[in-house]
């Protein structure tokens, strides 16, 4: 049953044909033929079945609709499920023209068939899968108003799969497409990352992508209505250690909503059929045109889904990525024994007057500041920079101890990025896809106006609002990662010091000797400034001048982790 608090409702707009691949309620079979190219892209390889706006009632009487499409077989095949509310048809391809370079996804790529996210069925029906394209409650024709995460949709998941094994196609078998990068906890990694509201990714896709009949949940509403931890947010938290079944988890750094649900995954999930790949592109790209990642996922769901005796346990249980930025191909795949890394060195490097990092803390007490609403691009901060003598690898779990203040008002949001520096000290991005498939050659040549977060990667980063300060380290998936529980507020009387523990996002980055790392503090969102991921004023946010305290009894440091 859904949690014990009332849901907040949004009107959203109707589906409408023609918009994000919706062709109208239209419950049908068809068969596509060999060499289909409806889209002008990828020609289909053989015949395939599609069924439209099948039904599927769950346990509330709701029905919900999907298509599934399947290769032209008298065998019973496995399934592959792909669930979400971003619409069930063809829009997969269609979305790679609206965002930035395409992600890369280049023409001929896609047959069109996919749905956003999800696997496409012309890779996967040949090699004797079918593709079951799930519409979530209320999205399109489904039932119901929307809902995202939680035990509702964790019902109506098992409702559903349990109806699609008992198919006359099926053989009883079914895989959900859902780990190739997840999140885990729609509080702590989108909406209220750090205890800082923040969903206007998600408001772009509410304006451009979902649509439905019957509402979705309004989550700015229900954060207004309590910004702390209460049944409702605790209900979008999956419970990943009582999944027990065979898991081939993929994560990247880039990620500005999944990394961490990933990370969590893997630490979490209670079996001992589990892979972690770290993923060194971003994630449409890598579930798409990456032909290992194709084939791997394949070779997976053929070993857990089929039965066949084909080798997948031997692939490595971790493989690992590491960033070179620049015009520097990432390294990969880098096989270790687990993640994070056993034998990791956790070092400290404190915050000095001078602005740099230093291995002991600074006997003098000093204080920085910056101004917490610069509204500047760059925004206003306070960096820490820390040059590499010889060739280096940072991976895993950075954490930062910082001790603030301020005058102004009794809350402070902080904001910490770590940056890379060549070596003449000048900051370095990550391209997000290999540059082949970049209109650019090399990152000089990028214009800033083209930047883009699904694009380019300026470095791991932390959130902290310092009334949510506190930590339970019981629940903490690492040392390095605290888990905040948002259950109260702590407010910070005006020129209180406080000690604030933020975790860092997962990073994985090399350094040859000469270049740098440069640890940013700042009031303010750090990453590149997209106007239309604006973010909704719900709760005081900054106010004035922001006081980094260093040396003596404020030892301010970052926790790095060397391999």
């Amino acid at each position: 049953m859904p949690p014990p608090a009332q849901v907040a409702n949004l009107d959203i707009k109707a589906p409408t044909v023609g918009h994000n691949g919706y062709q109208g309620f239209n419950p049908r079979t068809e068969t596509l033929p060999k060499g289909w190219n409806g889209f002008n892209s990828r020609a289909l390889s053989e015949d395939l079945i599609v069924q439209h706006d099948v039904a599927i009632c769950v346990r509330d009487g709701c029905t919900l609709y999907c298509d599934i499409y399947r290769p032209v077989t008298e065998e019973k095949v496995p399934a592959i499920v792909a669930w979400s509310p971003f619409g069930k048809k063809h829009n997969g391809i269609n979305m790679m023209k609206k965002v930035r370079w395409g992600v890369g996804v280049p023409d001929g790529c896609l047959s069109g068939l996919e749905r956003f996210e999800g696997p496409d069925p012309a890779e996967y029906c040949p090699q004797g899968f079918a593709v079951v394209n799930v519409d979530a409650r209320g999205a399109g024709d489904s039932e119901g108003s929307i809902v995202i995460m939680g035990s509702q949709e964790g019902e109506d998941g098992h409702d559903v799969i349990e109806a699609l094994a008992k198919m006359s196609w099926c053989n009883g078998n079914l895989g959900l497409a859902a780990p190739w990068e997840a999140c885990g906890d729609l509080y702590r990694e989108q909406f209220v990352r750090g205890g800082a509201w923040d969903n206007g990714l998600f408001d772009l896709i509410t304006r451009e992508t979902i649509r439905g009949k019957h509402g979705l949940e309004d989550f700015k509403e229900m954060f207004r209505r309590s910004q702390t931890i209460n049944p409702y947010w605790a209900d979008k938290r999956a419970k990943i250690s009582k999944i027990q079944i065979p898991t081939y988890v993929v994560a990247s750094y880039s990620s500005f909503v999944h990394t961490m649900g990933s990370v969590r995954g893997w630490l979490e999930l209670d079996t001992p059929d589990k892979w972690l790949r770290w993923d060194p592109y971003q994630e449409w790209y890598d579930l798409w045109v990456e032909k290992e990642s194709r084939d791997e996922l394949a070779s997976f769901f053929s070993k857990y889904l089929r039965g066949e005796d084909n080798g997948w346990e031997k692939t490595p249980r971790v493989r690992m990525a590491s960033l070179n930025y620049g015009n520097t191909a990432p390294e990969y795949p880098i096989v270790v024994d687990n993640f994070p890394l056993p034998n990791t060195e956790y070092r400290e490097l404190f915050f000095t007057q001078d602005r740099s990092l230093a291995s002991q803390v600074p006997v003098k007490q000093t204080t920085l500041s910056y101004n917490s609403e610069s509204k500047s691009d760059p925004v206003e901060n306070v960096g820490f920079t820390y040059t590499f003598s010889h060739k280096a690898r940072l991976m895993g779990l950075p954490k930062a101890m910082l001790h603030m203040s301020c005058d102004d008002l009794d809350d402070m949001i902080i904001y910490v990025l770590i940056r890379k520096l060549d070596k003449q000290g000048k900051e370095m991005i990550n391209v997000n896809i290999p540059l082949s498939a970049a209109p650019y050659s090399k990152v000089e040549d990028i214009p800033q106006d083209e930047y883009s977060n699904l694009t380019i990667y300026y470095g791991p980063t932390g959130i902290l609002r310092a009334s949510h300060r506190q930590v339970d380290q019981s629940k903490s998936i690492h040392p390095q990662y605290p888990f905040h529980t948002h259950s109260e507020v702590q407010k910070v009387p005006p020129g209180t010091i406080v000690e604030l523990e933020i975790g860092l996002w997962a990073m994985g980055i090399d350094f040859e000797a000469g270049e740098s790392l440069r640890v940013q503090v700042s009031g303010e969102y750090p990453l590149i400034q997209e106007s239309k991921y604006a973010k909704v004023e719900l709760e005081a946010r900054n106010k004035g001048t922001h006081k980094l305290h260093l040396g003596g009894k404020y030892p301010s440091r970052i926790i790095l982790p060397f391999v």
